[in-house]
């Protein structure tokens, strides 16, 4: 994947206070999400057994682009099942790639991903969290943040469904085993904070809001399975503070982020993670422009 996905900079922000926060800025790979990563990993993997029914996933729009980026590189179809509050930034983008979206309710698209199957789809299923290639390719940023800054107390990863964090934990555990992962979540669905309060995946409320890439329902079990042994912990962030966080890096740091793309930064500013080293995985920046628009003015987008 080395030829598709970028090697993306580590950067410093400038915060008040004496702790150092930096930015993994996943942002500016070529599909503006770090699922490249595992996209091209887990098709390159398993092109000898491609068939000309193409790929397909589900997804709320960043791995549906880096799906649809390898299948257009392949020349064969790619097609999403999309949760219908999806935003439009990210379903045009699919579109533009060449990919078609199946827009469904939360739950269907749910567990259209837990199954690995929708009615009257064929071809390649690359799932969007827990499959081992994802999980690898994504874990190429944990191996790059060993090699480029020492000395990291925490690394604060959002957690959409899991693939991103156990990646990146699973390489820092082999390669820089004292940095401590936390997983982070909006407030509006936080399943992980309330299964390691319970010891074990529980249900949790979720309500839609424009951080659209992290939070949920629940876990997947095969996930918590994954994540138990590699987390320190896990902080649900409100939806306030993470629109905040992204108006800091648009004026401080000249970056755009999405909501899940911002939540480690909320968390890094909340004063609730320990350590004088952090680094905040900046991990997409497709936002409506809409809702930049309304967060710039200084609002909390509905």
């Amino acid at each position: 994947m080395a030829d598709i996905a970028t090697r993306t900079p580590l950067v410093r922000l400038q915060v008040d206070g004496p702790r150092e926060v930096w930015l993994k800025l996943e942002c500016l790979q070529p599909i503006g999400s770090f699922k490249i990563r595992g996209a091209a990993n887990a098709v390159r993997l398993a092109e000898p057994a491609l068939s000309g029914d193409g790929l397909w996933t589900t997804s709320a729009g960043n791995m549906a682009q880096g799906v649809a980026w390898m299948a257009r590189e392949l020349g064969v179809p790619a097609t999403v099942v999309a949760p219908d509050h999806a935003p439009r930034a990210k379903l045009d983008a699919i579109e533009r790639l060449g990919g078609h979206v199946v827009p469904v309710p939360h739950e269907r698209w749910w567990q259209a991903m837990a199954e690995g199957s929708y009615p009257g789809l064929e071809g390649h299923f690359v799932h969007p969290v827990s499959d081992p290639a994802v999980i690898a390719g994504n874990g190429t940023i944990g191996l790059e943040l060993a090699e480029e800054l020492d000395a990291i107390d925490a690394v604060l990863v959002p957690w959409g469904g899991g693939g991103l964090t156990t990646g990146i934990a699973s390489a820092l555990a082999a390669t820089s085993p004292a940095t401590r992962v936390i997983a982070c979540e909006p407030e509006t669905g936080a399943p992980v904070s309330a299964a390691l309060a319970a010891g074990q995946p529980v249900a949790v409320p979720y309500r839609a809001s424009f951080v659209d890439g992290a939070g949920g329902k629940g876990i997947l079990p095969e996930m918590w399975e994954r994540a138990r042994p590699l987390l320190a912990g896990a902080e649900a962030i409100s939806i306030a503070d993470t629109a905040a966080a992204v108006r800091l890096l648009v004026e401080r740091a000249h970056v755009v982020a999405e909501g899940a793309g911002a939540l480690g930064v909320a968390a890094a500013l909340s004063g609730r993670v320990p350590g004088e080293r952090l680094v905040c995985i900046v991990s997409g920046g497709n936002i409506d422009s809409h809702r930049l628009a309304a967060i710039l003015e200084g609002h909390v987008p509905g």
